[in-house]
């Protein structure tokens, strides 16, 4: 409602006096203040703040008189009352200079539109010159404690139990009666007042006492403590015609204040706390409202430490009271005692050390115009008590600087309040947006208008349109939602803040209405003259042309937004009339385009519901009237008409009471189930608020109905009213909406209402469910209360949320020097926006009614807003909570029920997870004994395949349960898990099954380290990884074999420990093998590759055992498919015109051969002796054409090196395609280059020559893209490469053949032929590939031709293999190879871990380093080489022997 914002501004009175202010009292406007000190009136000016005049007593008449006590100004601000400490009543006339007589003059610059003014124009906006001039002073004899303005009359009460009243003019003998309090009749309700019991009035007087004008009389506190309320009987007050009524059992009561607008009194007591009391209509007694008291949850140390409520102060508008104690501290309240802010806590109470500050004392204070500021005065002792601090510290020290003037001067706080729009002006635009406006700027929560709308209006020839270009009024489309739902509104914390036009704020202060429209992207303010208006769209602000019209105009009634007209209910001082008038937004501010239409009485309120203007006028009549916009003219205007008129003068007390009026589509009787969307949208009802109750009179539908097609719709007759009916008591503010939305017509058809300390109330619509007939004894609709902890400005109806603003501080340290100012007592206040949910308060409320349909009915409406998931938690939390902590045993607990509920939607399982891990583990068995064991919720997760929920209840298990418990369900999600591929939650499952093993199952297991899931999905087998690719086991060091092991390598401390820990370890390994077999069983490679690459599994050393088990491939040809399937690779296809190459000539493919040879990266044999050292990266930018030049040298020395080691057969497989490899990333490089070096050794020479002529035919082209065509994506050959790479390794030669026939590389298919005439190889094997190969060509004949091409090429391979009775490979002739797997290992490893741009392979097999690590995995004996001998090899097998044991 209210916030605090800043800092308190300080003002010094310019006049040196030894006299401090402590008194402050506002006129009737609140322009001029009246500041008493002993013996001295000064008055100030509002806006600028700062002294007009001074008056000082002399010394003589000061010693006669007394000190001034108190003042009080004349209703017209023409004189000032002060009250002396000798019983004196000082009557000074206020009489103003003249007609140019003005303390401060505006300087315009030249031409200024501004220096051509109406008359009477300059004393409003600068601070005129007064003067004070002492009438007769009226002596009453006695002490003063009150001093009340009354109209004419002024009332003082007086310590001898008198109350005076005087007349402000005729001050002689005449004007003078004196009332007895003894002789006023007391009783607790006037129906008892002429037989009931009596106050004893002897001897009491009024300490404290104000005036009503809403409820005609007079709140007091008389001296012994004691409440009442004084009524006149009649219009003239006297002392028979006085009757009063006390409130029982209060004794302590310290001042009053009472609220017009809601007729309460507000009593402070000594006790602390604040009773706010009504007067009951129908007997007249006195009745309690609520308190305004600090609560012990929010304030616990200071709560009832705070001393007798000093002063309380209502806001100009009565929506907001700020309260002061006699121990210091200010407080904020919502008229119906919602707690806004208070300074006794937080940063206002507690340095940055957390040092406490005094709280500061106040003496006196006052609200300034419109609620903007707060005049504070803080005590005498206040001031002294630092001022001697400050000397004293000044006396420590020797050269101190005189300290300011300033601080040693008597001062004024002025505190900054920015406030709701709604507070004045609660139209219904302004309750879909949060508009706060401070003195001169606005506050909004709109987001960015780009984000709601498309176009915007800044053209110039908009209104020349028929339907103007703006998007404002094209019909709402269902996407572009009028709420402007979650994106905008919800955007961000920061305010959107609009500075007022100075131009107009100067002349026109205070700003006193703001309206929004419901898009949120124009905003209207009215001052004390005229209006003015900005929109969002051009950043512009748009004011009168003709200043005489802006000050020929006053606002009354309020300002709203129809469209993109504003439309005002304002005064015209020419005409002398009350007008309602709409301004279109795109036209001059002027009004020659206005639409004026003659209003018969003062409109007090006024507000619009889709094209209907509802007014409420100072008669206590409600009027209806339609607009229409016109397009006629050529500027577009609207035209008004009176609908219906409403005497509600019945009903009405006083005007001043009404503090909103709203029409509304809200209905109550049956056709509420059935009622068509459209007429859903109709103007069904009046909501009244009268000083907080709201009271409905809805359309009485009880006549004749007559159907809307048989009536001409120009004289449509509207239905009249029904008389009124109240819906609630202590109504703050009220929320309704016109929007529709079948899917959310709870939402949208509720009426929400603010009830102050109540919190917040719906009253909500019950449907029958699929339009069954309702139950007779189901009621239309309920009121449902909940609370929130914010103060409410807006509410997203779709969207379920509450919108608000909340006050935050910031501390500044810096102010804390040696004399420390009083402002920096105060942090910086800021408001910040907040937002809550209110959707699980209205479900529990409508549960615990057992209107389960009802709530279900909601929440699966609701169920697809971002935030439902946590509606359901804090449904549960909150109940589990409340009734798990329960002292006494709960009848009918909810919990169960609220456990029924939350399992119709999806996110059950997750939603009781959630709030079990977020409460503490003592609840936990009364929440599950409500939802259900654990062990089967479990279990629910893993048949719904949500691992994560699972994960959750894992450890909610394994507190609950026995270990053995826990870990049985750890390994079915551990097993679950590696079938789903959530490798993530494989590793954390790894690590909790060891610490089950290790013990550590006492505590929870510690959070996972969070690491991010693979992004590309593919295998990372490059990252967090220390495994060579070539995992023969002639390259395993000590050092290496730890790092490898991370995951089963046993290292507790002890050696029982180690124990536990080898066998858990084991009991992993089992499992990780079980399902690679698995994985293998069903072709899955892909699979494979990631969970080796993600769980670091040993892929090689696994398969080296399971080489003649598992490992074998059955039927080559279903291999081949579900390969093809798997990594997204296309089968091959022939060109429709030749099955025949169209590369012929040999010049063509030596040259493209060569090409790619030479962008083979030659780093590689450089590096290759440095084992451990991490991959060199080649640098990504280079294409394979970049390399010819600078490594033709390297080149050249590496191919003359191994090519005359190599057999030269090897030339023919060279006919291999080349183009199908292009750009692909290389995997072990090195041995590639031995490979395919002998081959174009002897073609070396054709580079130079024909490098720079190459042409291609056409054919050849169209034969290249149809080979790139054949591959698959660049992802998947890496992969694929890679798998090559360790089935190699591992020696399983079937599963070689095939990743050789997927991509088409006759090298793989020929290595693996040759590799099959060793004897190592068993006979099965060499079988296996046999067949297998002879099925795929059978296959391909048949269903895949475009494989023919490929196994035509490799057909003499596979003829050698026929006839098997080839001789055998010397094994001398693999020694330089197994040297080069040697050195390459880790290279290859480079290859694969860091891939390069590279262009394609060519003919090369990427796999030279096969065979050699094939032998020892296996335990084959290993022809001698060089440099090893036969014992060491044996050695080395033995060990790779112990390997095996550890592992398995």
């Amino acid at each position: 409602m209210y916030f605090l914002t800043g800092w308190p501004r300080r003002l010094l009175c310019p006049l040196r006096s030894e006299e401090e202010p402590f008194y402050i009292q506002p006129s009737s406007q609140r322009f001029y203040f009246a500041v008493l000190s002993e013996t001295q009136l000064s008055i100030w000016f509002s806006r600028p703040s700062v002294l007009i005049v001074s008056y000082i007593e002399s010394a003589k008449a000061a010693a006669q008189f007394g000190f001034y006590q108190k003042a009080e100004w004349k209703p017209d601000d023409s004189m000032i009352a002060v009250a002396t400490a000798k019983g004196y009543i000082l009557l000074f006339d206020v009489l103003g200079g003249g007609d140019d007589k003005y303390l401060y003059e505006p300087v315009y610059p030249k031409g200024s539109p501004r220096v051509k003014v109406t008359p009477g124009y300059k004393e409003e906006q600068c601070a005129p010159a007064l003067s004070l001039e002492m009438k007769k002073p009226v002596d009453l004899e006695a002490p003063i404690t009150s001093l009340q303005s009354l109209q004419e009359d002024l009332l003082v009460c007086t310590a001898d139990g008198y109350l005076h009243v005087l007349h402000w003019d005729g001050l002689g003998s005449n004007g003078r009666k004196a009332i007895c309090l003894t002789t006023i009749p007391f009783s607790l309700d006037l129906q008892s007042a002429r037989g009931g019991p009596s106050l004893d009035l002897e001897g009491v007087h009024i300490r404290c006492m104000e005036y009503c004008v809403t409820l005609d009389g007079f709140a007091v506190v008389l001296s012994d403590g004691r409440l009442g309320f004084i009524t006149p009987l009649s219009n003239i007050i006297t002392a028979d015609q006085l009757q009063g009524v006390w409130a029982a059992d209060v004794t302590d009561g310290t001042c009053v204040a009472v609220n017009n607008k809601y007729r309460l009194m507000a009593f402070g007591c000594a006790s602390g706390s604040v009773l706010v009391y009504m007067i009951d209509t129908t007997t007249g007694s006195m009745q309690l409202s609520h308190k305004l008291e600090l609560t012990p949850k929010h304030y616990p140390d200071t709560y009832n430490k705070t001393g007798p409520v000093k002063l309380i102060c209502w806001s100009p508008d009565y929506s907001v009271a700020m309260v002061t104690w006699e121990c210091g501290g200010l407080s904020l309240w919502s008229v119906f005692g919602a707690h806004l802010i208070c300074t006794l806590g937080e940063d206002f109470a507690y340095r940055s050390d957390g040092t406490k500050k005094d709280p500061i004392k106040i003496s006196s204070m006052s609200w300034g115009a419109e609620g903007y500021h707060l005049w504070v005065i803080p005590n005498k002792q206040e001031r002294r008590k630092q001022e001697e601090q400050q000397e004293e510290k000044e006396g420590e020290e020797v050269e101190m600087v005189p300290p300011p003037q300033s601080s040693q001067q008597p001062g004024i706080l002025q505190f900054h309040f920015i406030k709701s729009a709604l507070t004045v002006n609660p139209c219904t635009s302004n309750q879909e947006q949060v508009l706060l406006h401070g003195e001169d700027r606005l506050y909004l929560t709109c987001g960015d208008p780009t984000q709601v709308h498309n176009t915007s209006d800044t053209h110039p020839h908009t209104h020349l349109h028929p339907h103007d270009s703006s998007p404002l009024h094209n019909p709402p489309n269902p996407e572009s939602s009028l709420s402007q739902g979650l994106s905008t509104l919800l955007g961000h914390k920061h305010w959107h803040v609009v500075q007022i036009h100075s131009t107009y704020l100067e002349s026109n202060w205070p700003i006193r209405f703001a309206a929004i429209n419901t898009e949120g992207q124009c905003m209207a303010v009215a001052g004390r003259r005229g209006l003015a208006h900005y929109s969002l769209f051009t950043r512009k602000w748009k004011l009168f042309g003709n200043i005489t019209q802006e000050q020929n105009m006053t606002v009354t009634g309020g300002l709203a937004w129809w469209k993109d007209f504003v439309v005002v209910a304002c005064y015209n001082f020419i005409d002398q009339q009350e007008q309602l008038r709409l301004y279109q937004r795109s036209s001059n501010l002027d009004n020659a385009f206005a639409s004026v239409t003659k209003l018969q009485s003062d409109t007090l309120l006024l507000n619009v519901f889709r094209d209907m203007v509802i007014l409420f006028r100072a008669d206590c009549s409600i009027c209806l009237y339609s607009i229409e916009r016109r397009n006629d003219s050529p500027n577009p205007s609207a035209s008004v008409e009176l609908l219906q008129e409403v005497s509600m003068s019945r009903y009405i007390p006083h005007p001043a009471l009404v503090v909103s009026v709203t029409l509304t589509s809200v209905r109550t009787e049956t056709g509420i189930t059935l009622k068509a969307p459209q007429q859903a949208c109709m103007a069904e009802s009046i909501m009244l608020n009268l000083a907080g109750q709201l009271i409905m009179l809805h359309r009485d539908r009880s006549g004749p109905q007559v159907r809307e097609k048989e009536t001409p719709a120009n004289n449509k007759k509207q239905l009249p009213f029904c008389p009124p009916v109240v819906l609630a008591q202590c109504v703050e503010n009220v929320w309704t909406t016109c929007r529709s939305n079948r899917k959310k017509r709870h939402l949208l058809e509720a009426l929400w209402l603010s009830c102050g300390e109540a919190g917040m109330k719906v009253w909500l619509p019950l449907f029958p469910r699929d339009h069954r007939k309702p139950h007779s004894f189901l009621s239309r609709r309920i009121m449902l209360p909940f609370h929130i902890n914010i103060y409410p400005l807006a509410v997203l109806f779709e969207d379920a949320l509450v919108l608000g603003a909340t006050n935050e501080t910031v501390l500044y340290d810096g102010l804390q020097g040696s004399s420390e100012p009083l402002e920096a007592l105060f942090p910086f206040c800021t408001v910040e926006r907040t937002s809550q949910i209110y959707l699980h308060h209205i479900l529990r409320q409508l549960l615990v009614r057992n209107l389960g349909e009802q709530a279900l009915m909601l929440a699966q409406s609701c169920a697809s807003l971002p935030y439902f998931p946590h509606v359901m938690e804090l449904m549960v939390h909150v109940v589990l909570e409340e009734e798990a902590t329960s002292r006494e045993p709960i009848p009918d607990p909810l919990l169960p029920t609220v456990a029924k509920f939350i399992t119709e939607f999806p996110l059950f399982l997750q939603t009781i997870v959630h709030c079990a891990r977020k409460t503490e583990y003592a609840l936990w068995n009364y929440l599950f004994a409500a939802v259900g064991n654990p062990k089967d919720l479990f279990e629910g997760c893993l048949m719904a395949r949500d691992l994560d929920t699972a994960a959750s209840y894992l450890i909610i298990l394994q507190n609950m349960e026995v270990p053995a418990v826990s870990r049985q369900h750890a390994t079915l999600l551990f097993n679950t898990a590696l079938e789903e591929g959530k490798w993530d939650l494989c590793r954390h499952m790894i690590r909790f099954l060891k610490a089950i093993g290790s013990g550590e199952m006492d505590t929870p297991p510690p959070t996972p380290t969070t690491q991010e899931p693979s992004s590309s999905g593919g295998f990372e087998f490059f990252r967090n990884r220390s495994i060579s690719l070539s995992q023969s086991a002639d390259s395993i060091t000590t050092g290496k074999f730890n790092l490898q092991k991370t995951f089963s390598m046993p290292t507790g401390p002890s050696a029982k420990g180690r124990d536990v820990e080898c066998a858990e370890n084991m009991y992993i390994d089992l499992m990780l093998w079980r399902h690679a077999r698995h994985l293998l069983e069903q072709v899955r490679l892909r699979d494979l590759g990631c969970f080796s690459a993600q769980l670091g599994f040993e892929l090689i050393g696994w398969l080296c055992r399971e080489r003649n088990r598992v490992a074998r491939v059955d039927d080559f040809v279903l291999a081949l498919k579900r390969l093809h399937k798997d990594f997204l690779w296309p089968f091959p296809v022939i060109p429709v015109g030749s099955l025949s190459s169209p590369l012929k000539n040999g010049r063509c493919r030596t040259v493209l051969s060569t090409r790619l040879l030479k962008s083979q990266s030659a780093d590689s044999l450089l590096n290759s002796d440095m084992d451990t050292a991490p991959p060199q990266a080649a640098p990504s930018n280079h294409t394979w054409l970049d390399g010819i030049g600078e490594r033709t040298k390297d080149m050249d020395t590496a191919s003359s090196a191994h090519s005359n080691q190599h057999s030269p057969q090897t030339h023919d497989a060279f006919l291999s395609l080349l183009t199908n490899k292009v750009e692909e990333y290389s995997i072990g490089s090195a041995t590639d280059l031995t490979e395919t070096s002998s081959v174009v050794d002897g073609d070396w020479t054709m580079v130079d020559e024909n490098s720079s002529t190459l042409s291609l035919s056409q054919a050849e082209l169209e034969h290249i893209s149809m080979e790139l065509a054949n591959k698959g994506p660049h992802k998947s050959q890496v992969q694929l490469r890679y798998l090559l790479h360790v089935f190699m390794e591992a020696g399983c030669l079937e599963w070689c053949v095939v990743i050789g026939l997927i991509l088409r590389d006759a090298n793989v298919i020929k290595q693996v032929i040759s590799f099959l005439d060793s004897p190592e190889v068993p006979t099965e094997t060499v079988q296996s590939v046999r067949n297998g190969l002879l099925a795929v060509d059978t296959w391909a004949s048949t269903d895949c031709l475009g494989y023919k091409p490929f196994l035509n090429l490799i057909q003499p391979h596979l003829q050698q293999l026929m006839d098997s009775a080839a001789e055998q490979v010397q094994p001398e002739a693999f020694q330089p190879v197994s040297q080069i797997s040697k050195l390459g290992g880790s290279e290859g490893l480079g290859g694969a871990a860091l891939p390069r741009p590279e262009d394609s392979r060519g003919a090369a097999a990427p796999l030279g380093l096969a065979l050699p690590s094939i032998e020892p995995a296996g335990g084959f004996p290993r022809p001698p080489s060089e440099d090893c001998p036969p014992e060491q090899t044996e050695e080395q097998g033995d060990e790779e022997g112990n390997y095996d044991c550890t592992l398995s």
